[in-house]
């Protein structure tokens, strides 16, 4: 079943999809679309970018857990990580999006 995109219906009709690990945990979280197609083509996105080192941006949050961005070519995020313990499980984090991104299936949670 996994790895794979998970594509659901989120709040307000909107659409979110999550990168699942072989294991089933979660590895980026993309952001909230209002279409179904335009979900997909986030989906394409990560595809297309997340074999490219210089797509992620590493930071950190205000209470200093690192966590990683995932951008397109024209800088727009296009997903974003949990938050980590460490850099280095944070890079972990990155070679796995970096595995499961370019060819994943999705499986579609949606209700139409």
């Amino acid at each position: 079943m996994y790895p794979a995109y998970v594509l659901a219906g989120a709040a307000h009709e909107h659409y979110r999809f999550n990168l699942k690990a072989g294991n089933g945990q979660v590895i980026l979280t993309s952001e909230a679309y209002s279409s179904k197609e335009a979900a997909r083509h986030g989906i394409e996105s990560v595809r297309v970018n997340s074999a490219l080192d210089e797509r992620y941006d590493r930071r950190e949050a205000k209470d200093g857990r690192p966590y990683f961005v995932l951008k397109a070519a024209n800088t727009q995020i296009i997903g974003q990580s949990q938050m980590y313990s460490s850099a280095t499980a944070m890079e972990h984090g990155i070679e796995s999006v970096k595995t499961n991104g370019p060819d994943s299936p999705i499986i579609e949670e949606t209700a139409d």
